[in-house]
């Protein structure tokens, strides 16, 4: 009887097991048909997600040319003339250019081809838009062969100051910006460690730098150029006469030779230092020149007024009085007297700011970022704002004193009359400087047309912030003289010891 018993609890034991094991199977076996089904999901999730050249597409299959349409003219080529990608056209639309300059033509010709080019070209020309496109489409069409790392640009660009730097950049940014290329800026006089974290953060496409920066990072293993595809070195001339050949040279010793990179070197002037060191740094390169007579481009009328040293201001003051002149850029050669001109508007009440190479850096770029969004009416500078400084829309550029250089003259009027707009620069000659006129003049091949200004533009001056400040401290001291006349004396104090 008790083995009876003993059989029928075990058998209901494992009827219960068994049942559990079932079930436990169960549960493994829908698990194991629901595994691959969410991988499938997310396999899906993953597959939807655009890939980098993914996203390059379906930006720029949003945009076709017919968005932007531009007709043949004669004489003229068209940006859409050249193979160029869906993404750099749709940039290119976007800040209206339509028809490429001399400069742009001719290196697109030879150098969308991998070829080397040696350009000689004024600010002003379309430079900086030549070599960025040609860039970013090699960019765009080539991946690069080695393996990326940090701190290795594929692009380097280099440029003599802080201000071209950044303004190369921008244009980089502008003309990029329908693909996934990264630009990086380094310079001195600001920014040093966010420059450090910018180096570090990523993968470096394109890379703008100052030498002595430049010299910097390497020297900390910060950058490394090994993996250089393209080498543009910007405003070569400058580079020679500020020293900074010897820093370019270490630089491009530690770039892949010559064979192996692509070479774009621009100067405003051909000395024979300058072509030795372009015919050393490129392979067979195309030489471009802008001749002479294009030095001047038709869209800037010049005036040249014939006036007196102490006549100077009342001429500027009346000038700026018209309506006319609604963003300027005053060109002064000594910082002293820049100084004193910027005083003298703002005690008028004219908007002004100054920039030289005595102000702090971070203080020079909100002062040009104020100007180029029209905040200030007046920007008074040296010639450290002279070139490769590319600001829109500048309606007048006055020459208070006549430059010392004849080709700074050249890039002193370059900054007005650009991208198709008209300018008008003004010039001062004085008793003092008026002797640097046969030099701009041979210069340019011209003489140039000198005037005397209307009795009207040499009116008097009106009474200005200082003046009545003046007169308020004299008024104030006589009254206090008066009072103390008739004020009653105090008593004398004894010392009491």
């Amino acid at each position: 009887m008790i083995k009876k018993i003993f059989k029928l609890v075990r058998d209901s034991l494992l009827k219960d097991t068994s049942r559990e094991e079932l079930k436990h199977k169960k549960i493994e076996t829908k698990k194991k048909t629901e595994l691959p089904e969410t991988k499938t999901k997310k396999q899906k999730v993953i597959s939807n997600t655009p890939k980098r050249t993914e996203y390059k597409k379906s930006q720029s299959t949003k945009w076709t040319p017919n968005d932007f349409p531009v007709t043949k003219a004669e004489g003229q080529c068209r940006f859409y003339d050249f193979k160029l990608s869906n993404s750099i056209l749709h940039a290119v639309a976007d800040l209206n250019f339509k028809y490429c300059t001399p400069i742009q033509e001719e290196i697109f010709k030879h150098s969308l081809f991998g070829k080397d080019a040696i350009g000689r070209a004024q600010t002003g020309t379309g430079k900086t838009a030549a070599f960025l496109i040609v860039i970013i489409l090699k960019l765009i069409k080539n991946l690069s062969p080695y393996k990326r790392s940090k701190g290795s640009p594929r692009v380097l660009i280099l440029a003599p100051t802080r201000e071209l730097v950044i303004q190369i950049e921008n244009d980089a940014i502008d003309l990029a910006k329908y693909t996934k290329l990264k630009t990086v800026s380094v310079y001195g006089g600001m920014d040093y460690k966010k420059q450090i974290n910018r180096v570090k953060g990523s993968n470096i496409d394109i890379l703008v730098a100052t030498p002595g920066r430049l010299i910097d990072f390497m020297g900390k293993k910060l950058i490394h150029l090994n993996k250089v595809e393209v080498l543009v070195i910007d405003e070569a001339d400058r580079m020679l006469d500020m020293g900074f050949i010897p820093d370019i040279r270490r630089i491009v010793r530690n770039t892949p030779h010559q064979e192996k990179r692509q070479t774009l070197f621009f100067s405003a002037t051909f000395s024979e230092d300058v072509k030795r060191l372009a015919q050393s740094w490129t392979v067979n390169a195309k030489i471009i020149e802008i001749e002479p007579e294009q030095l001047e481009t038709d869209t800037v009328s010049q005036l040249n007024y014939i006036v007196s040293t102490d006549d100077k201001f009342k001429l500027l003051y009346n000038l700026l009085q018209q309506k006319e002149f609604k963003k300027v850029l005053l060109f002064s050669n000594r910082k002293d007297t820049a100084r004193k001109i910027q005083h003298k508007l703002s005690n008028y009440d004219i908007s002004n700011t100054l920039l030289s190479g005595d102000i702090d850096q971070r203080k020079r770029l909100n002062r040009l970022e104020n100007f180029k969004k029209g905040k200030v009416r007046v920007l008074v500078a040296t010639d450290v704002a002279g070139r490769g400084i590319h600001i829109e829309g500048i309606s007048h550029v006055i020459n208070y004193n006549l430059p010392e250089d004849a080709e700074d003259y050249v890039h002193r009027i370059g900054r007005t009359g650009r991208a198709g707009l008209t300018g008008i620069s003004i010039s001062f000659a004085c008793e003092d400087d008026s002797f640097q006129i046969p030099n701009i003049e041979k210069y340019l091949g011209h003489k140039l047309e000198l005037i005397h200004p209307e009795e009207v533009m040499l009116n008097a001056l009106p009474v200005g912030k200082k003046t009545t400040d003046v007169e308020k401290k004299k008024n104030f001291t006589q009254k206090k003289k008066y009072s103390n006349k008739y004020r009653k004396p105090k008593p004398h104090k004894r010392n009491s010891t």
